[in-house]
């Protein structure tokens, strides 16, 4: 009961935070004592979500080493033994990596999810050696696998609308699907109608509350990754997509105590799932033959706001990236427009001249 009450009391993020220090120590019971060293050193400079996926991509290395290297339970493996490491054991473990099994389930990984794990075990042994823990550091000696550029998948201004007029009138939908979306149509058109016109995330709209907007200002404040706080800005037509469903919110008779912006038909905090689910479902409706996240949503957000500014700092800066670069990577191909631009611009003959 006690839990409970205290829970009530956390903001969103505090609430995400702790069952994510959770499952880091359920991670860590089936570790060696060492690991818990590392989490200790890293936990003033990354966030919980960075921690947990530390702490499953560790909980695979030794799963890993267990099975294959040291051949003794994980939790037994001392840094004796990852001193004897060669990095061919690393290299193997890449490979290893392509298609392994794992608490009776079958897993994969591409160039990119190999690409994570091996920065997380880099991470690792620097800490180790760093630390005087370790004499070496062999994982420093394995190359990242090479990443292909990745399509930026977003929508034009026609599938816009065309997934705005779905989450209004869907034409496909069953008659079930119908009169569900009866239910949840103005909330729903106020999430996928917010990421296209600010390009949050999607953690930052699960968890933004209803004191977190100033219709007078036409701002909201949001919660960044790792517990940064901004305020964004957001147009007219933003406006008129929240404004609906902030009058319907005050017909759910929620709970005095349910803050969140957007809920569920349980009346409570919408999930990260569930977000997930109703922009797939849309997106269907209305562009199937590209796979739509609110992820791309943000990226489609992120590709308008640069072809109207010609400004990839403020991109960065709307969008919440610490390093620009990060910003140039993901709208690259935007760059294309640019070129087809100027493409008139220079004249070979003088005789062509405007």
């Amino acid at each position: 009961m006690l839990y409970n009450e205290s829970m009530k009391n956390m903001s969103f993020v505090q609430e995400r935070d702790l069952k994510n220090m959770r499952k880091i120590g359920s991670y860590l019971e089936a570790l060696p004592e060492y690991c818990f060293d590392f989490f200790t050193g890293i936990e003033n400079n990354t966030s919980t979500l960075t921690r947990v996926n530390y702490a499953m991509d560790l909980s695979v290395f030794f799963d890993y080493l267990e099975k294959y290297v040291c051949k003794k339970p994980k939790i037994e493996i001392s840094l004796s033994d990852l001193e004897r490491l060669q990095a061919r054991n690393i290299e193997n473990y890449l490979s290893y990596l392509s298609y392994y099994e794992i608490n009776d389930k079958m897993e994969k990984n591409g160039e990119r999810g190999k690409a994570r794990k091996l920065a997380s075990v880099r991470s690792f042994f620097k800490y180790l050696f760093d630390h005087d823990m370790l004499s070496s550091n062999v994982a420093s000696k394995i190359k990242t696998p090479k990443l292909h550029t990745k399509e930026i998948i977003r929508l034009e201004k026609d599938e816009v609308e065309r997934m705005l007029d779905a989450v209004q009138s869907p034409s496909t939908f069953t008659e079930h699907q119908r009169n569900y979306n009866k239910n949840t149509q103005i909330r729903d058109n106020a999430i996928v109608t917010l990421f296209l016109g600010t390009g949050i995330r999607i953690s930052e709209l699960v968890g933004l509350n209803v004191e977190d907007f100033d219709f007078s200002q036409k701002a909201f404040k949001v919660t960044r990754k790792g517990g940064n706080q901004t305020i964004l800005y957001f147009s007219l037509e933003v406006e008129n997509a929240l404004r609906p469903w902030l009058e319907k919110r005050k017909t759910l008779g929620l709970d005095p105590d349910e803050h969140a912006m957007f809920v569920s038909l349980q009346n409570k905090r919408i999930c990260v799932r569930a977000v997930e689910n109703l922009v797939k479902k849309f997106a269907k409706e209305s562009t199937p033959l590209k796979k739509i996240s609110p992820h791309k949503l943000r990226s489609t957000f992120g590709t308008n706001l640069y072809r109207e500014t010609q400004d990839i700092y403020i991109v960065a800066d709307v969008l919440g990236h610490k390093d620009v670069n990060t910003t140039k990577r993901h709208y690259a191909a935007i760059n294309e427009d640019m070129r087809r631009a100027v493409a008139n611009k220079v004249k070979i003959h003088a005789g062509n001249a405007e």
